[in-house]
């Protein structure tokens, strides 16, 4: 760049909740918003896990006046059809606000059918950025796990089973009018999970933070979020009432949300994405599957920004940039065995004969690829595929293959 000139940053916007409470206990001021709302009708969605939880928030909410009802059927990764089915369900209850209460899937559903439940729009015709028109019904988030971000993100990732995709809605619309983030309700995940959500938001911060299209104020929700799981994941996966660890790794999940609508994801997602809709390998463990070995491929084109991940990882600096970046990588691979999860692609039934179908599906998804730092060809994702295969030490917690999120 010539002397005297300086770059000019690009215009960056933030769609955010109205509302943000977060700390242990808001679980409290959740309800005293809602009673505060006076719902026409307020359709909870959870999971299984949770409808004791939310049925216990529909009394409560019933005792103040506020007609309420549950659906507690989203499990594993929601497809067009589960979100089309519950759609259904909140129209005839005649939904006014809808409160999801989950992990990622519950709340990509939660926000989808708020969108809709009103709308005249058919699913197929809002996949994509901006196409959404607009959302009339109320919506509250309240995750329970720590990692999708979706409680402040204005994203949501739909299962076509029929195509065998991962289908995204991407509109400011989906942002929630309020979020509450209670870490007390991240303690009774089950470890795999906490595991697998865990590693999930460190991807979407390292994937923002070494993004082509990374931004200074993103920047710093990135990187104090790479900071927190390296700090906290593993002990909150080793120990579940670690409530600092818990407090955390919410904290992480929030700033790896933010993190999603003005910058994003990458080609760690994008690869991420065909284990989830061939396999139904969880997504935060699809994405710890092959994230490491992306930050190799992606370090080679940005040594310092993965360097900057690595450190704030608590890696010491090597003698330069790229040995930093790469000792990055095998911290990213130390944590992922730590946590219990096996690394070995063929441990989830993956065999090496798919990988040319997995890296066919994972070009398609243009709209991370383009994010990426470095061009992604479709060899280059077969290559990172194979070394997804190679062995690590003995799975011990294979259940987040199949457990939902939340």
């Amino acid at each position: 760049m010539p002397t005297g000139q300086r770059s000019i940053m690009r215009t960056l916007t933030f769609f955010q909740p109205q509302r943000l409470v977060f700390g242990c206990g808001c679980l409290a001021e959740c309800l005293a918003y809602l009673k505060s709302l006076a719902p026409a009708h307020l359709f909870i969605l959870t999971s299984g896990p949770l409808a004791s939880t939310a049925s216990s928030l529909q009394t409560e909410l019933g005792r103040a006046g506020v007609s309420a009802s549950v659906e507690a059927g989203i499990e594993g990764e929601p497809t067009i059809a589960d979100f089309e089915a519950v759609t259904e369900r909140a129209r005839r209850a005649g939904a006014t606000c809808i409160l999801g209460l989950g992990g990622g899937s519950v709340l990509d559903v939660a926000k989808l059918v708020a969108a809709f439940v009103n709308g005249s729009q058919s699913i197929n015709e809002t996949f994509g950025i901006g196409l959404l028109h607009g959302r009339a019904c109320h919506l509250v988030c309240m995750p329970t796990t720590s990692g999708t971000g979706s409680e402040v993100s204005p994203n949501a990732i739909l299962l076509d089973e029929s195509a065998k995709l991962k289908k995204a809605v991407i509109s400011p619309h989906l942002v929630p009018d309020a979020t509450f983030i209670d870490p007390e309700l991240t303690i009774s995940v089950p470890t795999a999970v906490t595991a697998a959500t865990g590693l999930d938001a460190l991807a979407h911060c390292v994937e923002a933070y070494t993004n082509k299209f990374a931004h200074p104020l993103v920047d710093l929700y990135a990187l104090e979020g790479i900071a927190l799981c390296g700090r906290f994941l593993l002990r909150a996966v080793q120990s579940p009432a670690d409530m600092e660890a818990r407090e955390g790794m919410s904290l992480a999940g929030l700033y790896g949300g933010l993190c999603l609508g003005p910058v994003n994801t990458a080609a760690g997602h994008a690869l991420a994405y065909p284990l989830g809709a061939e396999y139904h390998i969880a997504h935060g463990l699809s994405v710890a599957l092959v994230q490491p070995h992306v930050f190799r491929f992606n370090a080679e084109a940005t040594p310092e920004r993965h360097a900057a991940v690595a450190r704030a990882l608590g890696v010491a600096d090597r003698p330069d940039s790229l040995e930093t970046a790469l000792a990055g990588a095998r911290a990213i691979e130390q944590l992922t065995k730590d946590c219990g999860l096996d690394s070995h692609l063929g441990a989830y039934g993956v065999k090496p004969d798919d990988i040319p179908a997995l890296a066919a599906s994972a070009m398609t998804v243009t709209r991370l690829l383009r994010n990426n730092p470095q061009p992604v060809t479709e060899a280059d994702c077969v290559q990172i595929y194979r070394d997804c295969f190679r062995p690590n030490a003995a799975p011990q917690l294979h259940a987040a293959r199949c457990r939902p999120e939340g």
